[in-house]
């Protein structure tokens, strides 16, 4: 067999396990959106749910899924971004550098329901927190940080050293041509590492249980940090494992299209400043 024959097959064969990814994500999408698209409205995203009565709706649930989301995600960025930087720029190959990553590496890896009873234990019984926002956004903290310092460390390798070394060879110090020069051109990396670790936290239940509750405040959009912090994740498995409503079916479908269209939202919005960055990277 010759070699064009051999280079043929091998590209077809790529070719075919796409093709079958794409497959099973548009079925696997298309029967949620399918279930779940005719449940939803106004009244269903926006309403308070209910524990014994048919019609509730999940707005709590949403709003405490973002706002939990941009509690975790504002501790989380400074200090994955922070942490790559140092190990990209600054850490020299000593034990200490080792110890780090072998940490970070050693963090990806805990599965989340480890990571869950961790932050039970620290932030729910010791901190005293109980079961909130705030003890569930500081365990997604947890799960956050390593994918994040893992990101922004290969983000930045991957800029040339040449952009480096023409901004010092022009009088800029070290720390204006990380902020200036490198950042920017290894943004693209960062927000798509930003990006996947937002769409996991959304999703995310096995941690949110243990430290943020299967309970919402009484008052709808509470912003209060010690309110009950179930999110939409939470509600879909709380409702199918010991709900009490009698149409708990149709809720769950309703809540397995709207993860799925907000997450898709996310992204796209996170894109928009992606393709900038892009842009004015190749400027």
């Amino acid at each position: 067999m010759s070699s064009q024959i051999q280079n043929r097959i091998a590209v077809a064969g790529l070719w075919c396990a796409g093709f079958f990814i794409l497959a099973l994500l548009a079925v696997f999408l298309g029967y949620i959106l399918y279930k779940g698209l005719p449940v939803l409205n106004l009244h269903f995203i926006l309403g308070r749910s209910s524990d014994i009565t048919a019609g509730g709706g999940v707005g709590a649930q949403l709003f405490n899924s973002f706002y939990m989301l941009l509690l975790s995600m504002a501790v989380s960025i400074p200090l994955a971004v922070g942490a790559g930087i140092y190990l990209a720029e600054y850490a020299r190959n000593n034990r200490l550098t080792r110890c780090i990553r072998l940490s970070v590496e050693s963090l990806a890896t805990v599965p989340s329901v480890v990571l869950g009873l961790f932050g039970m234990i620290v932030f729910v019984n010791e901190m005293h927190l109980g079961f909130s926002i705030l003890g569930g956004a500081l365990t997604l903290v947890l799960l956050n940080l390593p994918m994040l310092v893992r990101v922004t460390e290969e983000s930045i390798r991957t800029v040339p050293k040449s952009y480096e070394e023409a901004s010092l060879s022009l009088g800029a110090t070290k720390l204006q041509t990380i902020f200036r020069v490198v950042l920017p051109s290894a943004m693209p990396g960062i927000i798509t590492g930003i990006t996947l670790t937002a769409g996991r936290a959304l999703g995310e239940t096995a941690i949110l249980i243990f430290t943020a509750g299967t309970t919402v405040s009484r008052f709808m959009y509470d912003t209060d940090v010690m309110a009950g912090g179930e999110t939409l994740a939470v509600h879909l498995w709380y409702l199918m494992s010991a709900g009490l409503v009698p149409d708990r079916d149709t809720i769950a479908d309703g809540i397995g299209a709207l993860l799925i269209l907000t997450i898709l939202v996310f992204n796209f919005l996170l894109i928009l400043p992606l393709r900038y960055f892009r842009h004015s990277a190749k400027n």
